[in-house]
Protein backbone atom coordinates (compact mmCIF):
# COMPACT_ATOMS: atom_id res chain seq x y z
CA UNK A 1 0.00 0.00 0.00
CA UNK A 2 1.62 3.47 -0.52
CA UNK A 3 0.13 6.22 1.44
CA UNK A 4 -0.21 9.97 -0.34
CA UNK A 5 -0.52 13.16 1.69
CA UNK A 6 -2.79 15.37 0.01
CA UNK A 7 -1.94 19.29 0.43
CA UNK A 8 -5.18 20.18 -0.95
CA UNK A 9 -4.21 19.98 -4.25
CA UNK A 10 -6.62 19.34 -7.41
CA UNK A 11 -3.29 17.48 -8.90
CA UNK A 12 -3.28 14.65 -6.40
CA UNK A 13 -5.99 12.80 -8.02
CA UNK A 14 -4.29 13.00 -11.27
CA UNK A 15 -1.65 11.19 -8.98
CA UNK A 16 -3.82 8.64 -8.10
CA UNK A 17 -5.15 8.14 -11.24
CA UNK A 18 -1.64 7.31 -12.30
CA UNK A 19 -1.15 4.77 -9.62
CA UNK A 20 -4.04 3.14 -9.54
CA UNK A 21 -3.75 2.10 -13.75
CA UNK A 22 -0.41 0.66 -12.34
CA UNK A 23 -2.82 -1.17 -10.02
CA UNK A 24 -1.20 0.33 -6.99
CA UNK A 25 -3.46 0.26 -4.09
CA UNK A 26 -3.42 4.25 -2.20
CA UNK A 27 -4.59 5.71 0.58
CA UNK A 28 -4.77 9.29 0.58
CA UNK A 29 -5.11 11.68 3.67
CA UNK A 30 -4.95 15.51 3.56
CA UNK A 31 -2.15 16.68 5.63
CA UNK A 32 -3.80 17.65 8.79
CA UNK A 33 -5.75 14.23 8.79
CA UNK A 34 -2.63 12.39 10.91
CA UNK A 35 0.15 12.06 12.79
CA UNK A 36 3.33 10.06 12.03
CA UNK A 37 2.60 7.69 14.54
CA UNK A 38 -0.82 6.97 12.61
CA UNK A 39 1.28 6.69 9.54
CA UNK A 40 3.65 4.34 11.04
CA UNK A 41 0.26 2.06 12.31
CA UNK A 42 -0.57 1.98 8.55
CA UNK A 43 2.69 0.25 7.24
CA UNK A 44 2.76 2.16 3.66
CA UNK A 45 5.57 0.74 1.47
CA UNK A 46 6.34 4.27 0.32
CA UNK A 47 5.35 7.78 1.58
CA UNK A 48 4.29 9.99 -1.78
CA UNK A 49 3.79 14.22 -0.86
CA UNK A 50 1.24 15.45 -3.27
CA UNK A 51 1.44 19.38 -4.95
CA UNK A 52 -0.38 22.26 -3.27
CA UNK A 53 -1.03 25.51 -2.85
CA UNK A 54 1.02 26.33 0.06
CA UNK A 55 4.65 26.42 1.27
CA UNK A 56 6.12 23.83 2.80
CA UNK A 57 6.00 25.47 6.48
CA UNK A 58 2.03 25.51 6.03
CA UNK A 59 1.68 21.49 4.39
CA UNK A 60 0.89 20.25 7.59
CA UNK A 61 2.50 16.90 8.95
CA UNK A 62 4.85 17.08 5.48
CA UNK A 63 8.42 18.77 6.87
CA UNK A 64 7.27 16.41 10.27
CA UNK A 65 6.95 13.23 7.81
CA UNK A 66 10.23 13.58 5.95
CA UNK A 67 12.37 14.10 9.10
CA UNK A 68 10.39 11.49 10.38
CA UNK A 69 10.63 8.77 8.39
CA UNK A 70 13.58 9.46 6.46
CA UNK A 71 15.33 5.93 6.37
CA UNK A 72 12.41 3.91 7.38
CA UNK A 73 10.19 4.10 3.89
CA UNK A 74 11.04 5.32 0.74
CA UNK A 75 9.64 9.06 -0.13
CA UNK A 76 8.32 10.90 -3.54
CA UNK A 77 7.88 14.62 -3.67
CA UNK A 78 5.91 15.99 -5.67
CA UNK A 79 6.60 19.89 -6.58
CA UNK A 80 5.25 21.69 -3.00
CA UNK A 81 6.27 17.85 -1.83
CA UNK A 82 9.59 18.15 -3.53
CA UNK A 83 10.32 21.64 -1.94
CA UNK A 84 9.07 19.84 1.52
CA UNK A 85 12.52 17.08 1.22
CA UNK A 86 14.47 20.07 0.29
CA UNK A 87 13.60 22.08 3.43
CA UNK A 88 13.55 19.69 5.95
CA UNK A 89 17.38 18.83 5.33
CA UNK A 90 17.99 22.47 5.10
CA UNK A 91 17.77 23.68 2.25
CA UNK A 92 16.22 27.11 1.15
CA UNK A 93 12.74 27.85 -0.84
CA UNK A 94 12.70 31.19 -2.34
CA UNK A 95 10.58 32.81 -5.14
CA UNK A 96 10.88 31.49 -8.41
CA UNK A 97 12.55 34.08 -11.20
CA UNK A 98 9.98 32.36 -13.44
CA UNK A 99 6.54 31.84 -12.71
CA UNK A 100 5.71 28.82 -14.05
CA UNK A 101 2.31 27.75 -14.09
CA UNK A 102 0.85 25.50 -16.56
CA UNK A 103 4.49 26.22 -18.89
CA UNK A 104 6.46 23.61 -20.01
CA UNK A 105 10.18 22.98 -19.80
CA UNK A 106 13.03 21.04 -21.03
CA UNK A 107 14.42 18.70 -18.13
CA UNK A 108 18.17 17.64 -17.97
CA UNK A 109 18.73 14.19 -15.89
CA UNK A 110 21.33 12.15 -14.48
CA UNK A 111 19.60 9.05 -15.99
CA UNK A 112 19.78 7.16 -12.61
CA UNK A 113 17.11 5.53 -10.77
CA UNK A 114 13.44 7.09 -11.14
CA UNK A 115 14.71 8.74 -14.41
CA UNK A 116 15.98 5.29 -15.86
CA UNK A 117 15.03 4.76 -19.69
CA UNK A 118 13.46 8.53 -19.72
CA UNK A 119 14.23 10.81 -22.95
CA UNK A 120 17.03 13.29 -21.93
CA UNK A 121 16.09 15.81 -21.80
CA UNK A 122 12.16 15.32 -21.44
CA UNK A 123 9.29 17.79 -21.36
CA UNK A 124 7.85 18.25 -18.18
CA UNK A 125 5.07 21.04 -16.93
CA UNK A 126 5.75 22.98 -14.14
CA UNK A 127 3.27 24.68 -11.78
CA UNK A 128 5.03 26.88 -9.10
CA UNK A 129 6.33 29.84 -8.03
CA UNK A 130 8.87 28.73 -5.46
CA UNK A 131 11.87 26.83 -6.13
CA UNK A 132 14.73 25.28 -3.86
CA UNK A 133 17.76 27.96 -3.75
CA UNK A 134 20.35 25.90 -5.49
CA UNK A 135 23.24 27.61 -3.49
CA UNK A 136 21.34 26.54 0.05
CA UNK A 137 21.52 22.65 -1.18
CA UNK A 138 22.74 20.15 1.94
CA UNK A 139 25.15 17.92 0.59
CA UNK A 140 22.99 14.97 1.89
CA UNK A 141 20.93 15.98 -1.41
CA UNK A 142 22.12 16.19 -5.06
CA UNK A 143 20.44 17.74 -7.71
CA UNK A 144 19.12 14.88 -9.95
CA UNK A 145 17.34 16.98 -12.61
CA UNK A 146 17.71 20.68 -13.77
CA UNK A 147 16.92 23.09 -16.27
CA UNK A 148 19.08 24.67 -18.76
CA UNK A 149 18.70 27.76 -16.43
CA UNK A 150 20.11 25.66 -13.46
CA UNK A 151 16.69 26.04 -11.69
CA UNK A 152 16.45 22.37 -9.56
CA UNK A 153 14.02 19.80 -11.49
CA UNK A 154 14.57 16.97 -9.34
CA UNK A 155 16.58 16.08 -5.99
CA UNK A 156 17.66 12.94 -4.22
CA UNK A 157 19.01 12.06 -0.84
CA UNK A 158 22.54 10.17 -1.54
CA UNK A 159 21.71 7.62 1.26
CA UNK A 160 17.99 6.77 1.32
CA UNK A 161 15.18 6.26 -0.87
CA UNK A 162 14.03 9.62 -1.09
CA UNK A 163 13.06 11.59 -4.15
CA UNK A 164 11.74 15.36 -5.41
CA UNK A 165 10.45 16.39 -8.67
CA UNK A 166 9.76 20.20 -8.54
CA UNK A 167 7.38 19.43 -12.27
CA UNK A 168 4.62 17.28 -12.65
CA UNK A 169 4.38 13.51 -13.82
CA UNK A 170 0.91 13.40 -13.41
CA UNK A 171 0.42 15.80 -16.03
CA UNK A 172 -0.70 14.94 -19.67
CA UNK A 173 1.60 17.49 -21.02
CA UNK A 174 4.70 15.43 -18.89
CA UNK A 175 6.66 13.40 -21.46
CA UNK A 176 7.13 9.90 -19.63
CA UNK A 177 5.72 10.74 -16.37
CA UNK A 178 4.46 7.41 -15.96
CA UNK A 179 7.54 5.79 -16.29
CA UNK A 180 8.94 8.22 -13.53
CA UNK A 181 6.41 7.10 -11.34
CA UNK A 182 6.93 3.25 -12.33
CA UNK A 183 10.57 4.00 -11.56
CA UNK A 184 10.00 4.86 -8.31
CA UNK A 185 7.96 1.85 -7.52
CA UNK A 186 10.46 -0.72 -9.28
CA UNK A 187 13.15 0.87 -6.69
CA UNK A 188 10.70 0.46 -3.87
CA UNK A 189 9.84 -3.53 -4.30
CA UNK A 190 13.80 -3.83 -5.38
CA UNK A 191 14.89 -2.66 -2.14
CA UNK A 192 13.78 -0.60 1.02
CA UNK A 193 16.59 1.75 3.18
CA UNK A 194 16.68 1.18 6.78
CA UNK A 195 18.90 3.01 8.91
CA UNK A 196 19.96 6.71 10.78
CA UNK A 197 21.01 9.68 8.35
CA UNK A 198 23.93 10.91 8.54
CA UNK A 199 22.66 14.16 7.08
CA UNK A 200 22.17 16.91 9.47
CA UNK A 201 18.50 17.23 10.53
CA UNK A 202 16.72 20.48 10.48
CA UNK A 203 16.02 21.18 13.32
CA UNK A 204 -9.31 6.41 13.06
CA UNK A 205 -8.74 9.37 10.55
CA UNK A 206 -10.05 10.41 7.01
CA UNK A 207 -8.86 8.39 4.37
CA UNK A 208 -9.46 7.66 0.39
CA UNK A 209 -8.63 3.67 -0.75
CA UNK A 210 -8.15 3.64 -3.78
CA UNK A 211 -7.04 0.33 -5.05
CA UNK A 212 -6.41 -0.83 -9.02
CA UNK A 213 -7.90 2.34 -10.26
CA UNK A 214 -11.54 2.07 -8.53
CA UNK A 215 -11.43 4.70 -5.04
CA UNK A 216 -13.49 3.64 -2.29
CA UNK A 217 -14.29 6.51 0.13
CA UNK A 218 -12.75 5.72 3.53
CA UNK A 219 -15.32 8.28 5.83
Amino acid sequence: MLLLIDNYDSFTYNLVQYLGEMGEEVRVFRNDALNCSQIAALQPEALLLSPGPCTPNEAGICLEAVRFFQGRIPILGVCLGHQVIGQAFGGEVVRAERLMHGKTSLVYHDGRTIYKNMPNPFVATRYHSLILKRETLPSCLEISAETDRGEIMGVRHREFLIEGVQFHPESILTEGGKTLLRNFLNIVREKTPAGKSKCTRATGKKGIIVSRGVANLDY
